[in-house]
């Protein structure tokens, strides 16, 4: 009886694990050319920033975890300023950006953080942040050093410390949360 037991939920466990690895699914990277080219970099900057603000807003409302609705507040406040240096920038460029739009991949991380329970909401939130940041992170950097235009690089080279800070915390964050069990 008791090994039907362990075989159940073994068999069970085995079952939950991809549902539960995909629930931690970040947004996708920009695509290769948002690294080179303005129009693209713009938009890829736009859909992170925005992200990062949608996601953090869900995590306002159901985290009980005070370390983490400060982090989340630190990534609204962040990523309205980033988003508001890049559009300046953009224009500063001669280009007039659309306002940013999140695409399915994001959408899906964003739904995936609001169906969450307050239990699992901040281990799924952390899980979503240091890979979205890492994306981030290496759009900024490869726009900063190859991109098409000067106001745009400036304003990458300028992201590049401020995704880093948020890459540092949300480690230290996981970090915090494994040891207390979440």
């Amino acid at each position: 009886m008791m090994m039907a037991t362990t075989r159940l939920l073994l068999g069970a466990a085995l079952f939950a694990a991809p549902a539960i690895a995909s629930a931690q699914t970040p947004p996708p990277p920009p695509p290769a050319e948002a690294k080179t080219t303005a129009d693209a970099y713009v938009a890829g900057a736009g859909k992170s920033d925005l992200y990062e603000i949608n996601s953090s807003q869900v995590v306002l409302q159901k985290s009980q975890n005070a370390g983490v609705k400060k982090f989340a507040q630190m990534m609204i406040d962040h990523h309205q300023k980033t988003t508001a240096a890049t559009v300046k920038a953009a224009q500063k460029a001669g280009l007039n950006p659309p306002p940013p739009a999140l695409d399915p991949g994001a959408t899906a991380s964003i739904n995936e953080l609001q169906a969450a329970s307050p239990a699992d909401i901040d281990r799924l939130y952390l899980g979503q942040q240091l890979p979205a940041h890492q994306a981030a992170l290496d759009l900024h950097q490869s726009y900063a050093s190859g991109g098409d235009k000067a106001p745009l690089k400036a304003s990458a080279k300028a992201a590049v410390p401020i995704v880093k800070r948020h890459i540092a915390e949300a480690t230290k964050l996981q970090g915090s949360a494994s040891a207390a069990g979440m």
